[in-house]
């Protein structure tokens, strides 16, 4: 039987755009940690988490640290992938440091592209995580959870944990399809990231902005334009999210 403690879920929310320290106690009322971007969030031009994180932990946040990793068309080669695995995982911990997370905080890798990984970007992969955990952090992976129905139907969060070797990976899925997704909602009793369909996961993302009609087309409550807006923070987009801590990167100084 499920005990209470292990039933208890958390609401947090991830954006490629910091939201401002003025928007913070707002925010907090609703969530109780946030994605923090190490790098340039995909398709952004800047960064503009960077400095903030004593703010965002001031306001009460746990953490969700992120740097957004490459795609296929950058890896060209498996030797090259590793390469770029090894210094991504470089700047990755640097960037860590200089934003001031303590070591053995979980960085997340953001793996856009779903499917069944091919050889490059498992080289990619595998480098960057045994790199993050070499320098002293930990690490983890944010990828599907929905089967890839154009790839025979195969679980990206899966076929990176079967190939994983025994490595130490946290997981953060996304899955935003209507069920097993509440679509854009912040319930008071956050959903078990295990209701996404992956037994271990740690952090699931159910509502993605803007809403993807291929996926969550069945999915209520997102605004007229499609972005899942959060409460009290007008045009704010975000991303919503589920997970096992408050603190799903142990981020926060202890």
């Amino acid at each position: 039987m499920q005990t209470q403690a292990q039933s208890i879920a958390y609401l947090g929310f991830d954006a490629n755009e910091y939201p401002g320290d003025a928007n913070l106690k707002t925010l907090h009322q609703t969530f109780v940690y946030t994605g923090y971007w190490l790098n340039r969030p995909p398709g952004e031009k800047t960064n503009t988490w960077v400095g903030h994180r004593a703010a965002v932990e001031s306001a009460g946040f746990g953490f969700l640290v992120l740097f957004n990793g490459r795609l296929y068309a950058q890896l060209k080669t498996v030797a090259n992938a590793t390469r770029l695995g090894q210094s991504d995982a470089r700047a990755a911990a640097e960037a860590a440091r200089r934003e001031g997370f303590p070591g053995a905080t979980i960085i997340f890798l953001d793996q856009e592209q779903g499917g069944r990984m091919l050889p490059e970007q498992s080289a990619y992969i595998y480098a960057w995580v045994d790199g993050v955990i070499a320098a002293g952090f930990r690490a983890g992976i944010y990828c599907s959870g929905i089967p890839a129905a154009d790839d025979g139907n195969v679980v990206t969060a899966e076929d990176i944990r079967q190939h994983a070797d025994r490595r130490e990976i946290t997981y953060w899925v996304t899955n935003d399809a209507c069920p097993p997704a509440p679509g854009c909602a912040f319930p008071q009793h956050a959903p078990s990231p295990t209701d996404s369909g992956i037994a271990f996961a740690e952090v699931w993302q159910f509502a993605q902005s803007p809403q993807r009609k291929d996926v969550a087309g069945r999915c209520t409550n997102y605004n007229r334009d499609g972005d899942c807006i959060a409460p009290g923070v007008a045009k704010l987009a975000i991303d919503a999210n589920s997970a096992t801590s408050a603190d799903p990167s142990q981020g926060r100084i202890r």
